[in-house]
């Protein structure tokens, strides 16, 4: 069966058509600035790539336009939509009613909805993306993978916030994990790869990229993770600033600061102390240059004494992470690096294991150089350290697959 994976943002929709028979990627592509001057299709298949740029009003549109690039006769790589099986989407936040992936029919949708206030940038794009492919693909089922899925195995202990306990009976305030599908894939695949069961095993799973997060997993469930109610929460990221006391908060919506660091004269909202947090703050506020973990070594090897400190930060980060979860699991015995930092940038990787050794991990230097699947812990390193590089699209192919085929997501 071939399986078309969805990813839709506000003015984006990211697409991937996979056979499953042998999980081959077939084409991909992604439509962008969607309802935004400018906007066009970037598409590839094997060798053959190509681009087209033409006024793309809407997501239904956006649809289209995949679809028609999908069956072109020197592009495509399918001869009619009836050859999709069914199409997997990515959502963001499922809130506490999905602990997994769905067939999405109104009741679905609705709860997609319900979690608008959860995921206001998110979840409305994701539904958008849906709706637009009902519409052009009529009667193909559609399958929605929540980010937040896997974490939904955490205790109380875990999720819960020390606020009154009706803001989470009532409004639902909760740590609620994301990049839950990358760290759900990786725990699966290392254990795949070292040839052991999940079972027994303690993982520490470092997904780093723009935005960055962490996970406990204990026989193959999820125990902790650094995101919270927002992938606001967690490590410093490229543009988010990660944790911190959130009296902050208030101080800087009565203290605001023009960009050039002058008062601005006059408070400013929460939301907007929260746009800060967001989009101006991670390695670019501190770097004051760049949101890119590249641009940081680049500038720190050069003596840049703020992108020196935002890469401590994030080193620093990121040991806290591995130590405090080794302590709520009683141990650990892998720990996994993997998305765009954690595979590509091996001097991390390194800075991140050197001092763990008391815990018993030990990098080797020769092995940390891959750029793919691969352990990289010395041979007398009582804790395996691996990089396994994510496969999210892999994953939402195979509950598709999974729940169009037999009713059930298979167990992990």
């Amino acid at each position: 069966m071939k399986i078309l994976v969805v990813n839709a943002g506000s003015s984006s929709l990211k697409y991937q058509l996979i056979d499953m028979d042998g999980e081959k990627e077939l084409a991909k592509g992604l439509v962008e600035r969607i309802g935004i001057e400018g906007s066009r299709l970037k598409h590839s298949a094997g060798d053959k790539k190509t681009e087209i740029a033409q006024e793309i009003p809407d997501h239904e549109a956006a649809a289209q336009l995949m679809l028609k690039i999908l069956q072109d006769p020197e592009f495509g790589v399918i001869k009619s939509t009836d050859e999709i099986g069914a199409v997997g989407h990515r959502v963001l936040h499922g809130g506490s009613a999905f602990t997994a992936s769905v067939i999405v029919n109104d009741a679905a949708k609705q709860a997609i909805r319900d979690c608008f206030p959860l995921g206001p940038l998110h979840n409305p794009a994701n539904l958008m993306g849906i709706e637009a492919c009902e519409k052009v693909m009529k009667g193909t089922p559609q399958v929605a993978v929540f980010d937040t899925a896997f974490h939904q195995t955490m205790p109380p202990k875990a999720y819960m916030y020390g606020v009154p306990k009706m803001y989470e009976e009532k409004l639902h305030v909760r740590r609620y994990g994301f990049h839950g599908t990358s760290h759900r894939y990786v725990s699966r695949r290392v254990c795949e790869f070292l040839g052991i069961s999940p079972e027994g095993k303690k993982i520490i799973i470092c997904h780093l990229g723009n935005g960055s997060s962490l996970s406990a997993v204990k026989d193959g469930k999820c125990q902790d993770t650094s995101m919270g109610l927002t992938p606001l929460e967690g490590l410093l990221m490229g543009t988010r600033c990660g944790s911190c006391d959130p009296a902050v908060v208030q101080f800087i919506a009565n203290n605001p600061l023009k960009d050039d660091g002058t008062p601005l004269g006059h408070p400013i909202s929460v939301d907007e102390v929260l746009t800060i947090m967001n989009k101006k703050s991670g390695l670019l506020g501190i770097s004051g240059k760049s949101s890119d973990c590249r641009d940081i070594d680049s500038l720190a090897d050069a003596g840049d004494p703020d992108a020196e400190l935002a890469r401590e930060m994030l080193v620093y980060g990121i040991k806290k992470y591995i130590g405090a979860y080794a302590a709520a699991m009683g141990g650990v015995d892998i720990i996994v690096f993997t998305a765009g930092i954690g595979e590509n940038n091996a001097d991390l990787r390194k800075q991140v294991i050197d001092g763990l050794e008391f815990m018993g991990a030990k990098i080797d230097a020769e092995k940390n150089k891959t750029r793919s699947e691969a352990v990289i812990s010395a041979d007398d390193s009582r804790v395996t350290v691996c990089v396994i590089p994510t496969n999210e699209e892999i994953m939402i192919a195979r509950d598709t697959l999974d729940l169009v085929t037999t009713g059930k997501v298979r167990d992990n």
